[in-house]
């Protein structure tokens, strides 16, 4: 009985920890698309300016 026991408390643990894993990696992902939304966003508010043509004389 106590084999499985501990083999219940192995499986648990295993299993919080990859739920653990998945949602750390889950946060770290919201967050860099978050910072990458703000970037896009100052990216879009710069003026545009006219191409500059290389003229060749």
């Amino acid at each position: 009985m106590q084999d499985a026991m501990n083999l219940l408390m192995l499986v648990c643990a295993s299993v919080a920890a990859m739920a653990f894993g998945v949602l750390a990696a889950y946060g770290l992902c919201r967050m860099a698309f978050s910072i990458l939304r703000i970037h896009a966003r100052s990216v879009a508010a710069q003026p545009q300016t006219k191409p500059q043509v290389a003229r060749l004389t």
